[in-house]
């Protein structure tokens, strides 16, 4: 079965309702999971009996059995250990209660639940989402998932926003499959670096993913789940605000903290929109700031050259003459400063020309599917991201390290606060 993986094998019998917890912290170990007998799940994600699945470093894992199950764990994780106390079963009943919603809107034509996740930071936000899509796709929905959170990049790389259709669900030791997602470029991993912008781009994408859902029935019917940022106070407040306005959300599910449950009860609660107050998983962990940092730059090395199955992407040059590079958003002016009829807001969400330099080194781009500057570019959606891998001043020339060959989709390009050191 799992016999070409070294280290010590541990069976651990669940009970029903208790999960097994495991994180992979350090050095280059691997652990394989076998499910011996009996159900199990990871996230939504239903697990075949006898088939060895493989984690590495970083790796935080919860297996949950509803009925009870022998699990065979081979390798040495840094904690590993079985929990009888677990929010699944709560989980599970906010799925019910969204099936309902589901089934309501296909009797009656109408579109299905909105449902956005929220809460501070490492709570389990995502796992949630991903627990909620999976459990919807298995019962033969199609539901559009939205990632906000432009510090971890769940549908693209970090500084993006985006939207995904789910057919299927995600494969356990990996993330959903991302064929055809809708991406927007943001280039920060803070929305406080640029929030007019970030809400425009909330804004747009809001537009477009409930547009989608008119397009498509079983889309419409399954509704949508949306991923917010872990920063909650102040102008991080307001960003949920706005994202539950925009996309016109059901039902929000608070994460972890009474206080913003209480906020949410009092600025958006109505007949049309549910708060509901849910705990987190103890299986959940705090990251440290340097963590976090390294788990951004992993998302970005698995989009240039996967995770399970390998990539190989592509190295060629681009004349600096041949494309036309952009920031978005110029230092604030003040009021004197501004043309007329300018409002100070028009600076965080105008175009800046960036002239090819070596600070572009190691920097990621976004190739934007915009044709021309006249188009509106910063709403415009990416076909994906470049890194800049050298700069040669004299031959006017940036080699790029690209996950299709040559030549670029469009030649419009849009800085990124994101730097990649390729070690490949």
């Amino acid at each position: 079965m799992s016999d070409d993986v070294p280290g010590p094998r541990t069976e651990y019998k669940l009970e029903m309702d208790s999960e097994l917890r495991f994180e992979m912290e350090n050095g280059n170990e691997k652990v394989t999971v076998t499910l011996l007998n009996g159900h199990a799940e990871l996230y939504g994600t239903e697990l075949v009996m006898k088939k060895p699945y493989e984690f590495g470093v970083g790796a935080k894992v919860a297996i949950f059995t509803y009925h009870g199950c022998t699990i065979e764990l081979r390798g040495k994780p840094d904690v590993a250990y079985v929990a009888k106390e677990t929010p699944m079963v709560q989980y599970l009943n906010c799925n019910s209660a969204l099936e309902h919603l589901r089934t309501k809107a296909e009797d009656e034509d109408t579109r299905g639940p909105v449902v956005m996740v929220v809460g501070p930071m490492d709570v389990g936000k995502s796992t949630l989402c991903r627990i909620f899509l999976n459990y919807a796709v298995r019962l033969g929905r199609r539901p559009i998932y939205v990632d906000l959170d432009i510090g971890q990049g769940g549908i693209a790389i970090p500084g993006t926003i985006g939207a995904l259709l789910v057919e299927r669900p995600a494969p356990v030791a990996e993330g959903f499959s991302q064929q055809a997602p809708l991406v927007y470029h943001f280039g920060h991993t803070s929305p406080g670096e640029n929030s007019v912008f970030y809400d425009a781009l909330i804004t747009k994408l809001a537009e477009t993913t409930l547009e989608r859902l008119q397009a498509n029935k079983r889309a419409k019917h399954s509704g949508m789940i949306i991923n917010t940022c872990g920063w909650v106070k102040q102008g991080g407040y307001s960003h949920i605000i706005r994202a539950a306005k925009d996309f016109e959300v059901n039902a929000i599910f608070v994460l972890d903290q009474e206080r913003l449950y209480n906020e949410l009860l009092r600025d958006v609660s109505s007949k049309l929109v549910q708060v509901v107050y849910l705990p987190k998983s103890g299986g959940v962990v705090k990251r440290t700031r340097s963590q976090r940092a390294e788990a951004r730059d992993n998302r970005i090395r698995e989009y240039f050259y996967g995770s399970k199955m390998p990539l190989y992407p592509h190295s060629f040059d681009v004349k600096f003459g041949d494309v036309k590079i952009f920031k978005v958003g110029s230092p604030a002016l003040p009021d004197s400063c501004l043309p007329l009829g300018m409002k100070k807001e028009d600076n965080f969400t105008k175009l800046v020309a960036v002239q090819p330099s070596l600070q572009l080194l190691h920097h990621i781009l976004a190739v934007s599917f915009a044709e021309s500057i006249e188009e509106n570019v910063i709403q415009s959606n990416v076909a994906g991201f470049i890194c800049v891998t050298d700069v040669n001043m004299e031959k006017e020339v940036l080699t790029i390290l690209s996950p299709q060959p040559r030549p670029l989709p469009q030649m419009i390009l849009l800085v990124s606060d994101l730097q990649f050191m390729d070690s490949h």
